[in-house]
């Protein structure tokens, strides 16, 4: 982790991403936010100009995060094809893992309103086809040499991302059906890790 010194603009993109997160868009506060990062209220306005800019700000930056994710693991690494879906797998759930609360807050924030989905759709465009690109050639690459089944990459990535979220989306009736099941957190993703990657292995293994 960096030592250094979080910038004004960062303090207030920190606050404004816990607020919007917690409790909406509709009853966030740009006044505690200004709070919450040390700010003066005219200090946040002269950054961001408006709650709208700054919510956009906070989707577009999580977006982005998750896109160069995906991106990094799928081409800047020269791991056999395999291990490469492991990894992506397993970085993807770790991003959810440390914001747990982020799929239901695009489910009732950004997919709930259409007209913010341009928003997301513009971020994760360009990461999403490069990484589907990629992973399309190895796995017909790979299938070339009988290491593995031939597969339909956007449905692999589709399959990688809905595994990942469920249990976090489906976490309160999980919590009431499973009980202890995310008492142990760091438990839980490690077990989960494993599950996931053995059943998308599962769907290339011949």
């Amino acid at each position: 982790m960096s030592d250094k010194p979080q910038t004004t603009e960062e303090k207030i993109l920190a606050a404004a991403e816990k607020e919007f997160i917690e409790k909406g868009f509709d009853a966030a506060r740009t006044t505690s936010i200004a709070k919450e990062a040390g700010v003066t209220h005219a200090m946040l306005h002269y950054y961001f100009r408006s709650k709208e800019n700054l919510f956009e700000k906070i989707i577009s930056s999580q977006m982005s995060s998750l896109g160069e994710l995906m991106l990094n693991s799928l081409t800047h690494s020269d791991l056999p094809l395999f291990e490469k879906i492991s990894d992506v797998i397993v970085r993807h759930l770790d991003f959810i893992g440390n914001n747990t609360n982020l799929p239901k807050f695009f489910i009732r924030e950004v997919y709930s309103r259409p007209e913010r989905m341009k928003l997301v759709a513009e971020t994760l465009y360009g990461h999403a086809q490069k990484s589907i690109a990629e992973l399309q050639r190895d796995i017909d690459e790979a299938c070339e040499r009988g290491e593995c089944r031939k597969v339909n990459a956007e449905m692999l990535l589709l399959d990688i991302v809905s595994l990942n979220i469920f249990s976090f989306l489906a976490q309160p009736v999980v919590d009431i059906v499973l009980k202890e099941l995310f008492s142990d957190k760091e438990h839980f993703l490690e077990e989960r890790k494993k599950e996931n990657v053995e059943t998308i292995l599962r769907k290339l293994k011949i």
